[in-house]
């Protein structure tokens, strides 16, 4: 599904489903050097079970236009231009890395007519390593196996993620390839780094939120330590809002290391409204 957000094309995997209004709606966003396909088992699921669903591509990533966003506001902002573009009052919010960070602040915008918001792999602040920096934006192969060896805990997936003997860890790296590929102009990758390192309102944007929250941490999790969430979990509970926290036993890409208890605790926390 391509819609027109800001003058430019914004792709939108909607899970093989034609885009119904009367369903209530899901939009994932994916992280750094990520796009749509990485919610692959979760957003076709839903797709097949009572929901709208919009896995985008941010923008200058992959099959989106426009400007790729520097900070985790611009994000945000291209999040509410996307819900209006879609004519949607109301929408789920599902964010992995970095855009859990969009997901978080987006909420903390858009208030009520953001339902449910759904945070995989996050931390807060979200601080990236100067030298994971400084490689990202000189030597872009070289970070990104670094970061493949930081976000993986497994080899192979469980065959309902990518299909039996796939190597998660080269089709993380091909994937990365693509996306920066993909925008010869941006150093996406620098630059989506640099947006995660200088977000600095992570715990306002929580206190702002009025929807009930969950947090999807992997217990190995290397580049987003379950620890470095703390925070945003008790401002989100000090808050009021019904909190979830659950831990699935991997790394940092919950969804295709351990894609069945990923979709079932986000099925299962999207079905109490």
């Amino acid at each position: 599904m391509e819609l027109t957000v800001n003058g430019h094309r914004a792709y939108c995997y909607t899970g093989g489903k034609a885009f119904d209004p009367a369903k209530p709606t899901v939009v994932f966003i994916h992280g750094v050097l990520n796009d749509h396909s990485v919610w692959i088992l979760q957003s076709r699921y839903l797709a097949n079970h009572g929901w709208n669903v919009l896995a985008v591509d941010l923008p200058g990533h992959c099959r989106s236009g426009g400007e790729p966003p520097s900070s985790v506001e611009e994000a945000a902002d291209f999040i509410a231009a996307l819900l209006d573009a879609a004519g949607l009052q109301r929408a789920a919010l599902v964010g992995h890395s970095w855009g859990s960070l969009i997901a978080l602040e987006a909420a903390a915008r858009l208030q009520a007519r953001i339902t449910h918001l759904v945070l995989v792999g996050t931390a807060y602040p979200m601080k990236v390593s100067a030298a994971l920096l400084e490689a990202s934006l000189h030597q872009p192969e070289k970070a990104l196996r670094m970061i493949n060896v930081f976000s993986r805990s497994t080899l192979a997936p469980p065959p309902s993620a990518l299909g039996p003997g796939t190597w998660v860890y080269g089709a993380s790296l091909a994937l990365g390839r693509r996306v920066l590929a993909s925008n010869p102009r941006v150093n996406l990758f620098h630059r989506g780094f640099k947006a995660c390192d200088s977000y600095a309102h992570g715990e306002e944007a929580m206190a702002a939120v009025r929807c009930p929250v969950l947090f999807l941490l992997g217990d190995t999790d290397q580049m987003t330590p379950p620890k470095a969430a703390q925070s945003l979990i008790a401002r989100a509970r000090a808050s009021g809002t019904r909190v979830e926290v659950a831990h699935v036993p991997v790394g940092h890409h919950q969804m295709t290391e351990s894609p069945d208890p990923t979709l079932f605790t986000l099925r299962d926390f999207l079905a109490k409204g």
